[in-house]
């Protein structure tokens, strides 16, 4: 976005607009719409809901940077007129004493305009004729920060969409040290196809969805959803849901500390040659600078290929899958200073065979992976161009 074109006013209240918004909004796109082509006073605000997004322009006038903006909402949404009851216009919303001089005030019209839009979708929802539909939103009236949408058109059926909310617990504290930027969410997206009279009710859709930050902790895409039995409701289904999801939820809390133990284990039991570590704070990927020296188990075999050097620095990145120690690292040996013709470094295949429980403890297994590192057969199958090797560490595909 080239905000030094945009008029500063306007620029102002955008800027405020995206640091302190308490949902992710993005600015999509910006054009002009006076005389002077360089003044881009109007723009495409990109905001979250229900899972997915509306698409709202913000129209300004550069030339009466005083004046309030205009909102055009969506094609689908022309029945939405947040500030007209049905009779006359609202003269209680954030436009009606616009100050274009606080920069907060694009904040507070879209948070307004936004909570509207849920009223609007809510209303829209409650007045279908499904019966089904009217039961299942009355089990989860009394769950808090639901959303709901009514999709509709030409083409496709009528549908009605929630996202619900998932799990009575702060996650962003779950992690010590997290710099999450937003309040870190699990949500249960439930799909109910209306409009049409089914002989037998269809199946509900269900799609387990997260904030894309806590993909770091929790992998959404490896849990398997319970089953929704015959007969069932939503607010049946919930807890069992929330149980599974919650007990999963503290082992991937558990599992940062085992692989903490584990990387640090697998330092002391043997890569004692290495002299800075940098690692997340969820201790899944790292990468550390190493001097190899001919005190290294393996230095027999390294001299071999390489007579004429007595260290070498290695460069030495680390990925553990979020599922360890239940799922075992796979380790690929690279040479540091030797490639290919086309430029890439001479490596390993995948080495997996190797002993391994995840109930040992994480010394017993860096003793064990690190035991694979130090094989000569190892090393010698990777072939006479390597000379220097580090350990990477990855997830199976």
């Amino acid at each position: 976005m080239a905000i030094d074109t945009v008029p500063p006013l306007v620029a102002a209240q955008i800027k405020y607009l995206l640091s302190h918004c308490p949902f992710s909004v993005k600015v999509e796109q910006m054009w002009s719409g006076c005389k002077n082509p360089s003044l881009l006073d109007r723009f495409t605000l990109v905001i979250p809901y229900c899972l997915d997004y509306i698409k709202w322009d913000v129209i300004y006038n550069a030339m009466y940077p005083l004046a309030a903006p205009d909102i055009i909402f969506g094609p689908e949404d022309e029945s939405f007129q947040p500030y007209y009851d049905g009779t006359e216009k609202s003269c209680k919303n954030s436009l009606a004493d616009w100050n274009s001089r606080d920069p907060a005030r694009l904040l507070s019209l879209i948070i307004e305009l936004r909570n509207a839009y849920m009223a609007y979708q809510r209303k829209r929802i409650g007045e279908v004729d499904d019966d089904r539909l009217k039961f299942e939103i009355s089990t989860m009236l009394p769950r808090e920060g639901i959303e709901m949408y009514m999709s509709s058109g030409t083409d496709k059926s009528e549908e009605v969409k929630f996202a619900v909310p998932l799990l009575d617990m702060d996650l962003n504290k779950l992690v010590a040290g997290s710099m999450w930027s937003h309040p870190q969410k699990i949500y249960l997206q439930i799909v109910f196809p209306v409009g049409k009279k089914y002989s037998t009710a269809p199946p509900t859709r269900l799609k387990l969805i997260s904030s894309l930050e806590l993909k770091a902790l929790f992998s959404i895409e490896e849990f398997r959803l319970p089953p929704w039995l015959d007969g069932m409701c939503t607010a049946e289904y919930l807890p069992i849901l929330e149980e599974m999801l919650g007990s999963q939820i503290k082992d991937a809390v558990a599992s940062i500390e085992t692989r903490r133990k584990f990387i640090m284990a697998s330092f002391a039991e043997g890569l004692h040659s290495w002299l800075r570590l940098r690692y997340s704070i969820f201790w899944n990927k790292h990468s550390g600078l190493m001097m190899w020296t001919p005190g290294f188990p393996c230095s027999a075999a390294l001299n071999e290929l390489m007579p004429h050097s007595n260290h070498q620095w290695l460069l030495g990145p680390f990925s553990l899958p979020l599922q360890f120690p239940k799922q075992k690292a796979a380790i690929i040996l690279q040479s540091s200073q030797h490639f290919n013709p086309q430029g890439v470094p001479v490596k390993s295949p995948n080495l997996t065979e190797y002993p391994w429980s995840p109930r040992w403890d994480p010394s017993e297994m860096a003793d064990r992976l690190l035991g694979v590192v130090e094989l000569q057969e190892v090393l010698q199958s990777v072939g006479s161009a390597m000379s220097v090797c580090f350990s990477s560490f990855r997830a199976d595909p």
